[in-house]
């Protein structure tokens, strides 16, 4: 088998390999070394724990149009890193990164809920997509500044919600070097139509944390589609009380109640006591029956219409509740 010489060098000695992470690694600390990245580092884990970006200095500055400080930033880790590779092609970039066939993605900080990442989109990888069919809503904010390249989109507004679906407006949007665009990203949705050339941003998000879900409606009619928790926490237990309920642990119904009964995502709660009621009847209806005598709670009423039902079919429940 033919193994190229750069490969060899690698296994058969762990001098180059070193040599590539201390390089890369190196260029990534004299980056975070910097005062001007301190102040954003700073800044983001205030923005990161909810604070408003317009009172961090350094990071909104990253997203005032009049400000050259974001190209002076992404320039000055950019640089040595491409530096770096020219000089160990094989080294391997320690920080967040994954790309596809349309974009790739460097993450610079990341943590409770925001990540402040720069992003690529190649326009012959755009060209090759199908046109988008349905729109998504993932509750939060979104700041964007365009560092490179342009292009048109479409910005999608949420513009009321109505049984099994929603109204949508849209716009069409140009896309401009230097361009700043600041939405909140569960009532409005930016979808890139054409690139005239490889477009690079500047990224800040941030997750709305606890409860709040990920809709998709469909383009043409605004039909309900699907949803999901915006929270990747609450995804994974959804899925572990699904997961309960398949393999019949019956053991696990107290602790599913006591999920459906505290401050969390309506759909993680519904989902556990849904999950409750298959494995203990008695445990998931006296569970449902103190959510249902909550007035201020938001699945109170769901809860009082399917405990109604559930009386109706079997009547035997009653001295549960």
């Amino acid at each position: 088998m033919a193994i190229h010489p750069d490969l060899l060098a690698l296994r058969s000695d762990p001098a180059p390999q070193q040599l590539a992470h201390d390089a890369l690694g190196g260029a990534i600390a004299q980056w975070r070394e910097s005062a001007l990245v301190r102040q954003i580092e700073s800044d983001f884990e205030a923005f990161s724990q909810g604070a408003k970006l317009a009172a961090q200095n350094g990071l909104a500055a990253l997203f005032d149009p009049a400000d050259p400080m974001a190209g002076a930033l992404i320039a000055r880790l950019i640089d040595p890193l491409v530096a770096a590779l020219g000089q160990h092609p094989l080294g391997a970039v320690p920080l967040r990164h994954y790309a596809d066939d349309q974009s790739a993605t460097l993450v610079l900080c990341t943590g409770g809920g925001a990540a402040l990442s720069v992003q690529v989109l190649d326009p012959v990888g755009l060209s090759r997509q199908r046109p988008a069919s349905s729109v998504t809503f993932a509750p939060g904010q979104l700041h964007e500044r365009i560092l490179a390249g342009s292009g048109a989109a479409k910005l999608v507004s949420l513009r009321a919600m109505r049984p099994g679906g929603a109204d949508l407006d849209s716009e069409e949007l140009r896309l401009e070097p230097g361009q700043c665009l600041h939405r909140n990203s569960g009532e409005q949705c930016r979808m890139i139509t054409a690139l005239d050339a490889p477009l690079v941003l500047l990224r800040l998000q941030r997750r709305e944390a606890g409860g709040a879900l990920t809709r998709e409606y469909g383009l043409a009619d605004g039909r309900f589609i699907a949803q999901a928790a915006a929270s990747p926490r609450e995804t994974r237990l959804e899925l572990a009380a699904a997961l309960l309920g398949r393999m019949g642990r019956s053991d696990a119904a107290p602790l599913l109640a006591a999920m459906a009964e505290e401050e969390a995502g309506q759909s993680l709660r519904w989902q556990s006591l849904k999950e409750c009621l298959g494995l203990d009847t008695a445990t998931g209806f006296a569970s449902l029956c103190r959510i249902a005598g909550r007035a201020e709670d938001p699945l109170a009423a769901p809860a009082g219409a399917l405990r109604a039902q559930l009386i109706e079919a079997y009547p035997q429940l009653e001295g549960i509740a």
